[in-house]
């Protein structure tokens, strides 16, 4: 056999997977950056409170609150081998306020053993020339979670104070009624009950230090999970709201505590309101009302016939379980979830926003998520996802400032739930309406020119969770189908599991990488499901990137997003790519059109810090499925000159697993671009030898 028969191949990942949603450079809180952020939200926030103190009483809308603004804490997390965690926290703010909120939200939290796999790229097709044992590094994916956290060794994350204006709001009476009651109560007991300090620090000394807003008595925002199970808290400590209740000044932590077991219920919303103004940005007291085995007896106020009651009790224990595993466990161990799941069937928008909010912040736990998925998916879908997407029997015209609350919370929730292993994803696929809300909900959004919403990037990225390994996990009834004779028998209007492999997800894809311009963790997402489902050497995986590359015609639109220098989205992109490369039936016609492309991402040697060695695999990756295939893409990109880059990533680099990894990507190129006698002329006449198209030696 000659020479020019004999091409190295580029392996496709072990396992059908992609990338994961994470925070751009831009999102990541650094120093200057985040300072300006927060001192811009203060400036909104000032303007709101005049505008808003201009009323007598806050308008009672159904569990509304008024706008919030949250800085967000990211943390990296190391690059593993293999399994790239990459977790994602996302904070919120309402959606009027979009453009300036953190691209991102709570907890990506991969499986820790599959994030990032390696993938088989065989660019030749049955019947294509043979090929050689060397082979191309696997590529890495991964999944989608919900928040990452900062850059380098641990995510700092923070609290963020608001301050209250002391409005009368729409629950005064209610406050009156308890501030008289226990004033009533103060004149006859004993001072020695009470402590002395009420709040921590006067009311005064509290607003001085926190940003101004407006919310209804008692509304505590929601405590919102960070990558690796760290919090990241956006609410407030209600000491505005509050400070009409002059009795919470003389109380304790056991008489609050004492308070709720008591059967009067203003007592008991007296000492829940205690208990989440003192849990706020205190450590030791959270571990106090643990040790009074305070979570139980707020855990049976999560279904009290009052309301008010259910939202302080929640409340208290959105502020309890802050950056406190010892008091997640003592919730769930106490019968915390059914009783949440319970309360979901109360139409308050206010007390949705805390259960969603605490379902969240526990989803973000590895430990606690199985648990969390097997006690909550059915409800969570039933009770909030369908009729909040419009895909119920409602049709919802537009979410509510609250609803969008608490959609954005739910999907937080099972965006962090579908990152965490087979056996959830698999409970999640089979989960009935959770995919059909999901990709209504994104189609409802693109109608509406509403894609940039947060919503939108975590229901995106709980269905590319949902095709990570999709091939290898489905049932294999569905496979047979997908790889039998009847494939064309597949149904026209997908449900549930079938979207994810069906050819109408590729458009809604297509859809949102062209229509999302702001948000790029969406367009990642986005990217990072087409590659999912278009990895390995299944058939419907080929079947699939045909449908991309010749009815939905994306090479031009990956090529035009191609030109971002956000890293994480270029992994996504270029990872597909490759797939498409692979699968490709006109290798010629691609390489015409991808290699120059693909060229001008390349580094001029290994030492360069950007685009990341993953991005570079993927590039050599595509580059070696068309090279082995095309000697048009071997005569392109000595052209192009990327010969020079090709051999200074294969020859100048550092001992570092990833950059050797990068290295013997390009030299396999070199390699195979050799194998062409015909154009060594050409790579002569750029200045290049032999020596510079051998094999590294590995």
């Amino acid at each position: 056999m000659t020479s020019e028969n004999v091409f190295l191949t580029a392996l496709q990942p072990n396992t059908t997977v992609s990338t994961y949603a994470v925070p751009s450079e831009t999102e990541l809180s650094h120093g200057g950056t985040h300072a300006k952020e927060e001192a811009r939200f203060k400036r909104v926030h000032q303007q709101v409170s005049m505008r808003l103190a201009e009323k007598s009483t806050l308008p009672r809308q159904n569990g509304s609150s008024s706008s919030q603004y949250v800085v967000s804490s990211w943390a990296a997390q190391d690059d593993i081998d293999g399994s790239l965690v990459s977790e994602r926290d996302a904070t919120y703010t309402q959606q009027a306020s979009l453009q300036n909120m953190s691209n991102g939200y709570a907890a990506n939290t991969y499986p820790r053993q599959s994030v990032y796999s390696t993938s088989r790229v065989n660019g030749l097709e049955s019947g294509q020339q043979q090929v050689s044992s060397m082979t191309l590094p696997a590529i890495k994916r991964s999944l989608s979670g919900t928040l990452a956290t900062g850059g380098g060794g641990g995510g700092m994350e923070q609290e963020v104070y608001v301050r209250q204006q002391s409005f009368k709001g729409p629950a005064h009476r209610t406050i009156s009624r308890i501030n008289n009651r226990q004033t009533s109560r103060t004149s006859n007991m004993s001072s020695g009950m009470y402590g002395t300090t009420g709040f921590s620090g006067s009311q005064s000394n509290l607003t001085m230090m926190q940003q101004g807003r407006l919310s209804r008595a008692g509304s505590v925002r929601s405590v919102h999970s960070v990558g690796r199970g760290k919090d990241v808290f956006d609410g407030m400590d209600m000491t505005g709201s509050m400070g009409n209740l002059s009795g919470l000044n003389s109380l304790d932590m056991p008489t609050a505590i004492n308070y709720l077991d008591e059967p009067d219920q203003n007592l008991q919303m007296l000492g829940a309101a205690y208990i989440q103004h003192e849990c706020y940005h205190n450590n030791d007291t959270k571990k106090q009302v643990n040790q009074l085995k305070g979570i139980p007896l707020l855990v049976q106020l999560f279904t009290s016939e009052s309301q008010e009651v259910q939202r302080y009790a929640t409340g208290a224990t959105r502020n309890l379980i802050y950056e406190s595993m010892d008091n997640k466990v003592a919730l769930i161990e106490s019968g915390g979830i059914p009783k949440l799941i319970d309360a979901l069937k109360e139409q308050d928008d206010e007390l949705r926003k805390n259960i969603t909010g605490i379902l969240w912040n526990l989803s973000s736990k590895d430990n606690l998520k199985e648990r969390l998925a097997r006690e909550t998916l059915p409800e969570l879908t039933e009770k909030i996802l369908i009729p909040l997407s419009g895909t119920g029997d409602k049709d919802i015209i537009e979410l509510s400032p609250s609803e969008s609350d608490i959609f954005f919370n739910t999907t937080g929730c099972l965006r962090n739930l579908s990152s965490v292993n087979e056996k959830t994803r698999q409970q999640m696929r089979e989960t009935r309406g959770l995919i059909d809300a999901l990709v209504g909900y994104v189609q409802k959004c693109l109608l509406d020119t509403k894609v940039e919403e947060k919503g939108v990037e975590n229901a995106v990225c709980v269905l590319r969770n949902l095709s990570y390994q999709l091939y290898t996990e489905i049932p294999p009834s569905a496979l047979l189908r997908l790889e039998g004779p009847n494939v064309r028998s597949l149904s026209r209007q997908p449900t549930d599991i079938e979207w994810l492999w069906h050819p109408k997800i590729v458009e809604l894809y297509n859809q949102v990488l062209q229509r999302c311009e702001i948000n790029s963790t969406t367009r990642e997402a986005a990217a990072g499901a087409l590659q999912n489902i278009t990895a390995g050497d299944k058939r419907w995986a080929s079947i699939l990137s045909r449908v991309a590359l010749e009815q939905n015609r994306m090479l031009p639109v990956i090529l035009d997003l191609l030109r971002t220098n956000n890293d994480l989205e270029l992994r996504s992109l270029t990872g597909f790519l490759r797939n498409l490369s692979r699968h490709a039936k006109d290798k010629n016609d691609m390489a015409t059109k991808v290699v120059n492309p693909l060229l001008a991402k390349l580094p001029s040697d290994g030492r360069q810090k950007e685009p990341s060695s993953d991005v570079v695999m993927n590039t050599c990756g595509a580059l070696n499925n068309l090279v082995t295939s095309s000697m048009v893409a071997a005569r392109d990109i000595t052209f192009f000159d990327g010969l020079p880059k090709l051999v200074g990533i294969k020859t100048s680099h550092d001992s570092s697993p990833t950059k050797l990894k990068a290295a013997k990507a390009a030299a396999t190129v070199l390699s195979n671009m050799f194998q062409y006698k015909k154009l060594h002329k050409d790579y002569r006449s750029k200045g290049f030898q032999k020596e510079d198209f051998s094999d590294m030696g590995f």
